[in-house]
C-alpha cells in the first residue's frame, strides 16, 4: 500500500482504518477523526557510530547526512523483523535517493549467518552488527523490531518498538522530505521519555502509576523521587526510567506505590536532595528464543 501526492477519498479510508494497527505514533484526532502523526518537537541529534558492514564496509551516520534516515535495530531470529523486511526493501527502493535505511542487528553472533540471510532476503540497505555500547545509547533496545526516525538533519524524530505498518513510515518519510501527504496532520511533542530514557525527568505522568490523588506539592515531591531513586529489579534505571522502559515491571510499581502513600500520608515532606540522573546499562539483552526458520515474506503490492 502506498500514499500518493494526490488524497483520493479511497485513501483516506483506508489510512483510517489502518490507524488502530499503528497506535499512539499514527492516531486520529478525536473529534474530527483525522489521520495524525506525531515528531519530537526540540529532538536531540542522534549519536554517530561507525562499524563494519556485513559486506565489509563502514556503517556510519555522517554517509546518509542530508537523508532521512530510518535506524532500525532487529534480529534474523525475530519474526516481527523478518516480516517487515519486504517493506523496508520497498521503501529503500522508492525513496533511494533521499531516505536511508541502516540496519543494526542485536543478539546476533554468527556475521556469515547473518551475511547469508542479508543475501537470501536480497536486503537493499547497510547492514552491521550493533555493539552494546551503541545499544545503550540508544535506550538498550528492549524490543524487536527497534526502528529511530532521524530527520535530515541528524535528530531523532520518532521510535517504533515492534511491527508497525509501513504506511505510517511511509508517510512520516514523506513529511520530513516535504512530500505530500494528503489529509494528514503532523503534530509535535515533548519528549518525557519515550524516545530516549534521559528525558524521564520532564514527565509528569508515568505509566500505571495513580498521581491523580496528590495534591500539585505532593506530586512535585513524588516526581522528584521517582526520579532519584533507583529501581531493584536490576535493571540499574531510575524508578521513573524503568517505568517508562517496562512498564510490566512488578518491583517499580511496588517502589512507586510506596513513595505515593508516604508523601501521601505526610504532606509536609520535603523535597531530599538527589544526585542528577544518569541513565544506566539496561536489563539482559532480549531473550533469543529456539532457531525457527523464516516467516514467509509478505506478498509484494
Amino acid at each position: 500500500m502506498k500514499l500518493h501526492s494526490h488524497c483520493s477519498a479511497l485513501v483516506r479510508y483506508i489510512v483510517s482504518a489502518l490507524l488502530f494497527c499503528v497506535a499512539p505514533s499514527f492516531v486520529a484526532a478525536q473529534e474530527d477523526q483525522q489521520p495524525t502523526i506525531r515528531f519530537v518537537r526540540n529532538p536531540d541529534p542522534a549519536r554517530d557510530f561507525k562499524l563494519a558492514g556485513i559486506d565489509g564496509k563502514p556503517v556510519t551516520l555522517a554517509d546518509s547526512k542530508g537523508k532521512v534516515i530510518l535506524l532500525n535495530f532487529w534480529a534474523t531470529w525475530c519474526g516481527p523483523c523478518r516480516a517487515e523486511i519486504p517493506d523496508l526493501i520497498e521503501l529503500q527502493n522508492k525513496y533511494k535517493d533521499h531516505l536511508q535505511i541502516l540496519g543494526l542487528v542485536v543478539d546476533d553472533d554468527d556475521p556469515e549467518a547473518i551475511k547469508k540471510f542479508v543475501g537470501k532476503f536480497h536486503i537493499n540497505y547497510p547492514v552491521a552488527l550493533a555493539t552494546d555500547d551503541l545499544r545503550l545509547e540508544y535506550g538498550g533496545i528492549p524490543a524487536l523490531p527497534t526502528s529511530f526516525v532521524l530527520d535530515a538533519e541528524g535528530r531523532v524524530v520518532q521510535k517504533h518498538e515492534g511491527l508497525r505498518d509501513p504506511v505510517l513510515y511511509e508517510t512520516e518519510i514523506r513529511s520530513l522530505l516535504g512530500l505530500p501527504i494528503g489529509d494528514i496532520k503532523v503534530e509535535t511533542f515533548e519528549d518525557t521519555g519515550e524516545i530516549f530514557l534521559k528525558h524521564a525527568d520532564r514527565a509528569s505522568q508515568l505509566p500505571g502509576v495513580d498521581l491523580s490523588k496528590l495534591t500539585p506539592e505532593q506530586k512535585k515531591v513524588v516526581l522528584h523521587r521517582f526520579n532519584a531513586d533507583t529501581c531493584t529489579c536490576g535493571c540499574k534505571f531510575t524508578l521513573a526510567q524503568c517505568r517508562i522502559w517496562d512498564s510490566a515491571c512488578a518491583v517499580s510499581k511496588a517502589a512507586a506505590e510506596k513513595i505515593i502513600a508516604e508523601v501521601s500520608s505526610n504532606p509536609k515532606t520535603p523535597l531530599s536532595p538527589a544526585a542528577p540522573n544518569t541513565p544506566a546499562a539496561p536489563r539482559a539483552p532480549v531473550e533469543k528464543p529456539s532457531p525457527s526458520p523464516p516467516s514467509p515474506a509478505p506478498p509484494q503490492p
